[in-house]
């Protein structure tokens, strides 16, 4: 048996079997250990392609920016990936590349490398040296910002923006008239003494509903600099975004409030990434921003209590650009901000990103991407068409309303097995405080295999012999309800029972039936079945520490073979920093948006119907591929 938080990578052609590797450790520092030779010629930044690897069965980790960049679109969908910043996230069968020739690009045992069109380095942000000089006598009328036009070969000077001509006198008169002008497709956005042409830096953000995650990346090379995240602080307003939509509805100050919590955060992540990468803020020249809805709208200062009534409708759905000033971005004072279009009031910027990401509006293929979140987004492509729809499954997948909820951090339950007693599988091999997500899924799929969960919901001690003693001892009747203790008060690390509650359950019956719900509303609206599905994609943090067998047993996802299900990670965050580092991707986004068809789960004459069923645990029973699942409650 392998130790809890490690997995085991096989690597094709090697002798000696599988090897043991910690989660999170890199393929390559995994393939040295194991004497399997990699070449990685960049020094593992991800700057070339020589230690591409190809996973060959098993879990495949998300694709990074890198990866896109270096092996292109369709070189990620067939599983290859750059060792060097690839994580292990469970038991996978590598093949590693051989010495990249002049010839070509061979996988051996893989096929021919196509060498696919990586993803075009065209931020937008071009920085321009040139030498101007200020007008030496009095007979000269040239301004200095006439001056610096013409070095720049232009013969007008009225496209500087004010701040601009502010520091134009001293700059121009600095470093022997050497300058640096720094454009955005065309638009001066910044001047600056000598040559600085080496020093062009973006960020990319995803505000989401629970967590607010981001990186600064080279805008010349595309290597990611550094990764930052944080909760987000309007937690504390509301768990979703409905509850932060009531809390500031039409009144400013509230607004501004929630508004307020999250700049702080973006602004102090951004000096925190400057600060790990050794970048100053003023040199970020780019930001790209997703979210949903809600997030997209309180971060700009709109007003987004329409979008929580009746149709529901968004203030504004277009591609957005501002400067910095304008958004409060304080930390990148240079920047322009980008914001990714909208496609309704609860299908957002962080959803076209994430179709962006997974090139699902590029595939003939029948397939399903799932964003499983506070806020579930669903989006189904079927021969080119795209649909969409947001179902409300509540904080409960983030460890919301659940007795001893927590995120996925250290000391979170993330998985559960039950034989003669329950056994747990906790993020850090810390002592368990709480349970995530994953963790809730994996024990509801068990505690039903085991009887103690009927088709209902129900928590009940099962009849018969067939339990030991000691797992029957972790059932209680107190007088707020069934529990079921995953682990005891004396092998915790905060001293208190872990426990799975009734009320846990009800909470989780609702959020995984308005996601289920939402994939069946989708594929009524495509008229297809389970048997027409290819893939189901899994984005989102969420989808990391979920087992898809326990989300296939309680309903949560189609009843399909795991193989068909496939994990990309954080594809809102990838699809913000594609728009990033290319201005053919932010418009590609657009041309998404406008293409998706938006379903309103409210309006649909069969969501009631389909939700009712989803809310058994039972939803799935019928597994046969090519039947629908049925409800045998």
């Amino acid at each position: 048996m392998r130790a809890a938080g490690s997995a085991l990578v096989t690597f094709a052609g090697r002798e000696g079997g599988a090897v043991a590797a910690r989660l999170g450790e890199s393929l390559l520092a995994v393939a040295r250990h194991a004497g399997v030779e990699v070449t990685a010629t960049c020094g593992e930044r991800g700057r070339c392609r020589s230690c591409r690897v190809k996973i060959l069965e098993g879990q495949v980790p998300p694709a990074t920016l890198q990866d896109e960049i270096q092996l292109g679109r369709d070189g990620v969908r067939e599983h290859f990936r750059l060792a060097c910043l690839t994580k292990v996230i469970g038991n996978c069968s590598v093949m590693v590349a051989p010495p990249r020739s002049e010839a070509g690009h061979q996988i051996l045992g893989g096929g021919a490398w196509t060498g696919a069109e990586a993803t075009p380095l065209d931020s937008g942000v071009e920085k321009h040296v040139v030498t101007a000089k200020a007008a030496s006598g009095s007979s000269d009328p040239t301004s200095d910002a006439e001056a610096i036009a013409a070095a720049l070969g232009e013969t007008r000077h009225c496209d500087f923006p004010l701040d601009i001509l502010r520091r134009i006198p001293s700059v121009l008169r600095a470093d022997g008239g050497i300058l640096t002008v720094t454009t955005f497709n065309g638009e001066v956005i910044d001047i600056e003494p000598g040559d600085t042409s080496s020093r062009k830096f973006g960020v990319a953000f995803d505000i989401g509903t629970t967590t607010v995650v981001g990186t600064l990346i080279d805008l010349s090379t595309g290597e990611q600099l550094a990764s930052v995240r944080a909760m987000n602080p309007q937690a504390i307003y509301g768990g979703d975004v409905l509850s932060r939509i009531a809390y500031a509805q039409f009144d400013e100050k509230k607004l501004a409030r929630l508004r307020a919590s999250v700049l702080k955060t973006v602004n102090d992540l951004i000096t925190e990434a400057c600060r790990e990468a050794g970048v100053a803020g003023a040199e970020i020249y780019k930001a790209a921003i997703v979210g949903n809805t809600c997030m997209h709208h309180i971060f700009l200062g709109i007003d987004p209590s329409n979008v929580g009534l009746a149709p529901y409708n968004p203030v504004v759905r277009s591609p957005l650009v501002a400067a910095a000033a304008q958004v409060l971005l304080k930390a990148a004072p240079r920047a322009i901000v980008c914001l990714l279009p909208i496609v309704a009031g609860f299908v957002g910027a962080d959803t076209v990103a994430a179709v962006l990401a997974t090139r699902l509006h590029e595939s003939d293929a029948c397939r399903l991407l799932v964003d499983i979140g506070t806020n579930g987004e669903i989006v189904l492509a079927v021969k080119g068409r795209l649909v969409a729809c947001s179902a409300p499954a509540g904080p409960t997948f983030e460890g919301g309303q659940v007795q001893h909820g927590m995120r996925a951090a250290v000391g979170a339950i993330e998985g559960v097995d039950l034989d003669d007693d329950v056994s747990c599988r906790v993020i850090g091999d810390a002592p368990a405080i709480g349970i995530c997500g994953s963790g809730l899924i994996d024990a509801a799929a068990r505690l039903r295999d085991a009887g103690f969960i009927d088709a209902s919901g129900m928590m009940g001690l099962p009849e018969g012999n067939r339990l030991s003693l000691r797992l029957k001892a972790r059932f209680r009747e107190r007088a707020e309800g069934s529990e079921v203790v995953l682990v005891g008060a004396a092998g915790s690390g905060n001293g208190e029972d872990i426990t799975v509650t009734q009320g846990d359950v009800r909470q989780l019956q609702l959020a995984k039936a308005a996601i289920h719900a939402g994939i069946m509303a989708l594929k009524a609206v495509m008229g297809i079945s389970n048997s027409d599905l290819q893939e189901v994609v899994l984005a989102g943090g969420f989808g990391n520490y979920l087992n898809v067998e326990s989300a296939i047993r309680i309903g949560l996802l189609p009843a399909l073979p795991a193989e068909k299900i496939s994990y990309v990670g954080n594809a809102a965050l990838t699809g913000a920093q594609l728009a990033l580092v290319s201005e053919q991707a932010r418009n590609e986004a657009l041309a998404i948006a406008q293409r998706i068809d938006h379903v309103e789960l409210a309006d649909h004459p069969q969501f009631e119907e389909h939700f009712v069923a989803a809310l058994s645990f039972a939803v799935n029973d019928r597994r046969e591929l090519g039947e629908e699942a049925v409800c045998t409650a």
